[in-house]
């Protein structure tokens, strides 16, 4: 059998993970000659992803008690391309299969309940794919590194997030987790392009600046989630970011290789067809 894209860039549970050992400019299992074939091969793939896409949709309307579906969590660095991702994979897809989610800093009616309750109720209903812009990964990231709990409470949650996540996964939601990674220098190519650009202005955030100057703490936060919250229903893949269009196509064909997986099927009629047939002919 055929390596996977998954397999390439899946963290193994258990193993130890130093992030400068991850080149961030690879294009690992990129079957074309490099960045003039990227968009072609990234669209190529959206023809595929759009009927398996309808497909899990029809199933979850037709068979709703055994009706699946996925949820991709998108996690990086600011810059690092969640909301590109967005745009240039998911929107080959019918938008009325998609439901997006993008965390911010929790509201007052969030903080009044434990941190993953405002995840779970943002978790994509049956026959849906569900994408996470950040993620319940926040507090065990943001929080860690800016001491916004004490490290004995956010040190717990990586075995609570595990924990949930194998409930998500045991409900009949595939999950598929995108940590991508990309360098201090490149990071700083983009703030850079946004100050220098008067239609960015808006991408840009002074506050990045700020989390910047954290970066090794935020390098070792990241580690840690890697380490600890890649499991065998929900590992981490590990995207090198630095090339968008590269980016791009990693995550179009993850999600290809899950739905082929999950290989959804359309729904038996619960009428006569030819019945029905007769009466169209009719009519």
């Amino acid at each position: 059998m055929s390596e996977t894209l998954s397999d390439l860039l899946r963290v193994k549970p258990g193993s130890a993970v130093d992030l400068s050992s991850y080149d961030t400019t690879a294009t690992p299992g990129f079957p074309g000659k490099g960045k003039a074939d990227g968009p072609a091969l990234t669209q190529a793939q959206g023809p595929l992803i759009s009927e398996l896409q309808e497909r899990l949709y029809a199933e979850g309307k037709g068979d709703p008690e055994n009706a699946r579906s996925v949820l991709v969590v998108l996690q990086g660095m600011d810059t690092s391309g969640k909301g590109g991702t967005v745009r240039h994979v998911f929107g080959m897809v019918d938008p009325q299969g998609i439901a997006l989610k993008a965390f911010k800093a929790p509201n007052e009616e969030e903080r009044k309940h434990p941190y993953l309750w405002r995840i779970t109720n943002a978790l994509p209903g049956k026959g849906m794919i569900g994408i996470f812009d950040r993620s319940q990964y926040e507090d065990v990231l943001i929080v860690r590194v800016e001491s916004l709990v004490p490290e004995d409470v956010w040190s717990q949650r990586y075995d609570e997030i595990n924990a949930w996540e194998a409930d998500v996964a045991a409900s009949g939601t595939t999950i598929l987790k995108c940590f991508l990674h990309i360098s201090a220098d490149e990071q700083k190519e983009r703030l850079a392009a946004r100050l220098s650009d008067p239609a960015k202005y808006w991408k840009y955030n002074p506050g990045d600046v700020d989390a910047r100057a954290k970066w090794p703490a935020y390098q070792e936060a990241y580690a840690a989630v890697l380490e600890r919250c890649s499991t065998d229903v929900a590992p981490w893949h590990v995207i090198p970011a630095d090339r968008k269009w590269y980016r791009n196509w990693a995550v179009a064909t993850l999600l290809h290789e899950h739905l082929a997986a999950l290989d959804p099927q359309w729904p038996a009629a619960t009428y006569d067809v030819a019945a029905e047939q007769a009466r169209v002919a009719a009519s």
